[in-house]
């Protein structure tokens, strides 16, 4: 009998199997194809070394122990305990981490941290889904030289086909590319052995000090080296934040069980052709395969590149979402594509902005020879923000040593450091494309965050006492109309704008008036118990305040029935929101571009009614004007 999950323990039973299998299809689509190209780049690309027995079993041991130590110790046993009530990535470690800092100056650079690695994170997300189909789709020019003028224009059918069936959301997509990726690694696996099995002395790349000699023999250039062997790690940051998506118990078997072992086994097996056949480094996965499979193989990758897009596409979703509720981006409308798992969500104008970027990509580049040399630099950045900001969890939430703590960070930095040396090189011939679209996305997040601050200051300074609003009522006895008015303030202490306007323009106020805010933890969920917080005022008036976590998304009229606020009744409600016209008028606080910047963003949010699940119908909007 299938059964979901249960306690602290996570899923079980074919409900983890299902998870399981739909994760392969989500969670390791970018590690999975990885053998397309990573390979090939250690012996063709820029920094190649010669295809020599030494450097085979260097390369492979160096492939080996990133996947061991990056993927399974940093990853899966060390970074993903920092689970923020169940959900992951670079915001939610920020949270954590954010949340027990001390001092100022800490909690600034943790933001600062958090902020720029959620923005490299959508860099990766738009060249991903690139080099993944490109080199799939390149086999057509390996199996068919006359077909090469093709593969751009086919990667870019397919990255449109991609993106327009993100509506139907994670879990209908995981379904059909679980069973896929699991016929993908079954064959990696079996191309593998077969080679291995001819050629089984490649298996001594196991030990670790065929690395060693392979970078103390090539020296500098052994270390450039690393930026091909660190493809083969690209999509653990992706596979981290879709946690919230499936849990890490369903990633972490799947990981050990399925993934793991074809990687490994396919690695090796191309090691093993290339110590029989050198001349198949210019593309050592299509060369495994026997003639009268290449063609299958050619379109089951195609297949599999589509789907390793969907990890970072996924991830960027979710990423958007904790950004929006952490107040650090504008709100954009956000589907929920799952009755069972929140964390499954569809992000229109994300899922747009990718696929004209991920299209752009194709045609500037053309190949995914060089899209590699623009890979990487944005995932290992990332990786090095991940290792500082979860020694700070250890430290603070965890209860570690600084010892303990400090002798893990120091650890994984040695290795994130020397693929971070090995990445940066590549900024010149395009690493710089993830980074400008990281500088432009933390801009935006920054101007929001700020601009948000000043609007609420601006809001606040003009703001009235509650007790002098009361005396104004005792002193003008407006008209007291049947049915409950509910006012959305930002500020828990002061009159909303919207309640003087309306009190100003109609003289008359509701029987009972509800001042309601909105508050959004440093969490991922807030329990039942910490929901709302009721209390009753003079003259008919309630103060409620509502908590939600990052990855949850406020219900108001479900908050106001679970309040139990006496006489509430939807259809005898009204709700007065307030409109602000922004003016950008250079003011103290902001540069004037900024401030442009930022009334546009807030021109284009999504309606509040709409992100409070406010019925439409029992709306009414008070417009005012605000100089930023």
């Amino acid at each position: 009998m299938s059964k979901s999950t249960s306690g602290s323990g996570g899923p079980r039973g074919r409900y983890l199997l299902s998870l399981s299998v739909t994760g392969l299809g989500v969670v390791y689509g970018d590690l999975g194809t990885s053998p397309l190209y990573s390979m090939r780049e250690c012996f063709r690309g820029e920094h190649s070394v010669p295809v020599t027995g030494d450097n085979v079993l260097g390369v492979l041991s160096l492939i080996f122990w990133s996947l061991t130590l990056l993927i399974t110790v940093k990853y899966l046993a060390y970074v993903m305990r920092a689970d923020n009530r169940g959900e992951g990535g670079i915001l939610a470690l920020a949270a954590l981490a954010s949340s027990r800092a001390r001092g100022r100056l800490t909690l600034a650079v943790v933001v600062f941290l958090g902020l720029f690695g959620a923005a490299l994170l959508y860099g990766d997300g738009m060249i991903t889904p690139a080099i993944s189909v490109l080199s799939a789709v390149e086999g057509l020019g390996f199996a068919a030289p006359a077909l090469a003028h093709f593969v751009v224009p086919v990667t870019i059918v397919i990255l449109i086909v991609l993106f327009l069936v993100q509506h139907r959301g994670t879990a209908s997509v995981g379904l059909v590319f679980g069973p896929v990726m699991l016929t993908w690694f079954t064959t990696l696996a079996a191309l593998g052995i077969a080679h291995i099995v001819a050629h089984p002395s490649v298996l001594v790349a196991f030990w670790p000090g065929y690395a060693v000699t392979f970078l103390v023999t090539n020296g500098l250039h052994g270390l450039l080296v690393l930026g091909g062997v660190f493809l083969v790690v690209t999509g653990g940051e992706a596979l981290y934040a879709d946690m919230g998506h499936f849990g890490a118990r369903p990633i972490r078997l799947a990981w050990g069980v399925i993934v793991l072992p074809a990687l490994v086994l396919n690695y090796f097996g191309q090691g093993a052709l290339l110590l029989t056949r050198p001349d198949a480094a210019e593309n050592p996965f299509y060369a495994m395969a026997p003639a009268w499979a290449l063609y299958p193989l050619v379109v089951l990758s195609t297949v599999a590149a589509i789907i390793a897009s969907q990890a970072v596409i996924s991830g960027a979703f979710s990423l958007t979402r904790q950004a929006i509720m952490l107040g650090f981006w504008p709100r954009v409308q956000v589907e929920h594509t799952s009755a069972r798992e929140i964390g499954q969500i569809y992000v229109p104008v994300i899922n747009w902005v990718l696929m004209l970027a991920t299209i752009g990509l194709v045609l500037g580049f053309g190949s995914s020879a060089n899209l590699a040399a623009a890979y990487g630099i944005a995932v290992t950045t990332t990786m090095v923000i991940t290792t500082l900001l979860a020694f700070l969890v250890a430290r603070q939430s965890w209860g570690w040593s600084l010892l303990a703590a400090g002798g893990v960070t120091a650890a994984f930095l040695i290795i994130d450091m020397a693929f971070f040396g090995a990445n940066i090189i590549k900024v010149e011939r395009g690493g710089w494309f993830p980074l400008v679209v990281a500088a432009g996305i933390f801009l935006l997040m920054t101007t929001w965050k700020k601009g948000r601050a000043i609007l609420g200051k601006r809001v606040r300074g003009n703001m009235i006492p509650l007790a002098d609003f009361y005396e104004l009522i005792r002193v003008e006895r407006p008209a007291r109309v049947p049915g409950t008015a509910v006012f959305m303030t930002g500020n828990a202490d002061g009159t909303p704008p919207a309640l003087i306007q309306n009190f100003t323009h109609n003289r008359v106020l509701h029987k009972q008036s509800i001042l309601l805010t909105i508050v959004t933890e440093e969490v991922a969920r807030v329990s039942p118990a910490e929901r709302f917080q009721v209390e009753q005022l003079e003259e008919g008036f309630v103060r409620l305040v509502g908590r939600y976590g990052f990855m949850e998304e406020p219900d108001v009229p479900a908050l106001l029935s679970e309040s139990g606020i006496t006489g509430y009744s939807l259809q005898h409600t009204t709700f007065f929101m307030g409109r602000e016209t922004l003016l950008a008028e250079g003011r103290e606080g902001m540069a004037r571009w900024r401030e442009v910047v930022f009334a546009a963003m807030s021109r284009n949010a999504q309606r509040a009614t709409a992100f409070f699940n406010i019925p439409p119908d029992r709306v009414m909007e008070i417009g005012a004007q605000i100089e930023l």
